[in-house]
């Protein structure tokens, strides 16, 4: 039984993109741009293309303290990998959103909980918010990661 675990976590790692890869990819796609509008832009058609929550979830215990918009974040824990659903009411912070879920949804809640999501630094997104949607991001990111940690405290 154990070789076959080992092969199945191999087999896994050939056909789910690691979370370095996702960065990296993120980092490629942002590069192109040269300016911050350009990168905004990208990031509001970005929050377009993230999937709607259901609104069964749109609930005050969802709500993401801290942020100055609203956004709902929702998880779930299925086969060891936890998958994050949102949104939000304000086009960039829904892009914003996007980018995380992107970077961290599939993820076992140890990658999520270490990863440091250096990508956002590579791409200039922290310095190029205002301080109030950088508390938003930061808020965004503790959620997550808290998500992470209590699926892992339950699953150990």
């Amino acid at each position: 039984m154990e070789k076959y675990a080992i092969f199945a976590d191999l087999l896994h790692k050939f056909y789910v993109m690691s979370i370095m890869d996702i960065e990296e990819q993120i980092v490629e796609e942002f590069v192109v741009f040269d300016d911050w509008l350009d990168r905004y832009n990208y990031l509001i058609e970005m929050g377009k293309d993230l999937p709607k929550i259901e609104e069964r979830f749109k609930t005050e215990q969802n709500l993401i303290p801290g942020c100055q918009s609203r956004v709902w974040l929702h998880a779930e824990y299925t086969d060891g990998k936890v998958n994050f659903f949102a949104d939000s009411d304000a086009v960039i912070t829904k892009g914003i959103i996007s980018l995380l879920i992107r970077a961290l949804s599939g993820q076992s809640p140890d990658v999520i909980i270490d990863n440091e999501l250096g990508f956002l630094d590579k791409i200039g997104l922290r310095e190029h918010l205002s301080p109030t949607r950088s508390n938003g991001l930061i808020s965004m990111i503790k959620q997550m990661k808290l998500y992470a940690l209590v699926y892992k405290t339950k699953n150990q």
